[in-house]
């Protein structure tokens, strides 16, 4: 079972490593999630998860025409 040192350093067991899809170097976010409870996810996890989702709402050049509109 792991600990947590003295220099707040926890070892994460290989296997949840693999199931969790992390790797040594990894930049990983740490956040509470509830009493004695934290949630580790690799950085920018959420991005890129969603990325690609809202392809095709657009046509060809709105975008642009939009953006166009706020330099004003």
């Amino acid at each position: 079972m792991p600990r947590v040192s003295s220099k707040n350093q926890v070892t994460i067991p290989v296997e949840a490593m693999r199931a969790a899809g992390l790797h040594a170097g990894d930049e990983i976010t740490v956040r509470p999630a509830g009493e004695g409870e934290i949630v580790i996810a690799t950085r920018g996890s959420r991005v890129r998860r969603h990325a690609g989702i809202a392809a095709g709402i657009y046509k060809d050049g709105e975008l642009e025409r939009l953006r166009d509109e706020w330099k004003r």
